[in-house]
């Protein structure tokens, strides 16, 4: 299975990377309009405002951890006198809560867009299977602490951190790191390398938003009753 793990992660990571950038700027420069989420704040609030909270204070924590903890050079962490050891369980604890945290805020919005007549109604097939992606990849990356709990020497986790700073360096066989993961772990990196694929063509788009020009925004945004609705279509 030599092949299949270079296909994996050897080369699907670039494809996913290329189509990451190549179509989130095709996408702005394009399709503007789209680029959103998409509200439906009106209908269920109290629970999109509990689920929504959950959901990315712990997406933000995931990310953060993910960023720092595989990108940041070996090196760096030897000299602030981190063992691997020790940010192995750091990953773990803080990577549980927040994953956790994550995955009830998601549930609950999945929930919510499913159950409610009205927001299914309004929801796409890709607001849906994104958020049921992104439900399966928490999934699998809780499942991953009970391996991790196997290997507090930190040893599994230099693995794909040198995997991860190979891919970002075009440094060649990056896929031999991980070639004798458990199937866990390598489902989990196969199934964000697709989220990052699909990313452009999802209302996840919106996370490279940083609205500034709202503080300076000109303009009225108009509401209307129904009744004031209804006459006006009269």
């Amino acid at each position: 299975m030599d092949w299949l793990n270079q296909a994996l992660f050897g080369f699907y990571p670039y494809v996913a990377l290329v189509v990451l950038a190549v179509g989130s700027v095709l996408r702005f420069d394009r399709e503007q309009y789209t680029w959103r989420t998409g509200s439906s704040q009106l209908l269920r609030r109290k629970q999109l405002v509990l689920g929504s909270v959950l959901f990315h204070v712990g997406v933000l924590a995931i990310f953060a951890g993910h960023f720092v903890g595989l990108l940041t050079p070996l090196a760096v962490w030897d000299a602030l006198g981190v063992s691997h050891g020790a940010k192995q369980m750091l990953a773990i604890v803080a990577g549980g809560v927040a994953g956790v945290m994550c995955l009830v805020g998601g549930l609950l919005l999945l929930h919510r867009r499913l159950l409610d007549p009205r927001i299914r109604a309004t929801s796409s097939f890709g607001d849906t299977a994104i958020l049921i992606l992104l439900m399966a990849q928490l999934c699998l990356g809780l499942a991953t602490i009970p391996i991790s709990l196997q290997h507090l020497d930190g040893g599994e986790m230099v693995k794909f951190m040198n995997w991860a700073q190979g891919i970002f360096t075009f440094r060649a066989g990056v896929a031999d790191y991980v070639a004798d993961a458990h199937w866990i772990f390598k489902a989990h990196l196969t199934l964000g390398l697709t989220i990052l694929l699909v990313f452009p063509f999802t209302r996840l788009v919106h996370m490279l938003s940083a609205p500034i020009w709202y503080l300076n925004r000109r303009g009225w945004q108009i509401v209307r009753s129904k009744k004031l609705a209804a006459r006006s279509a009269q």
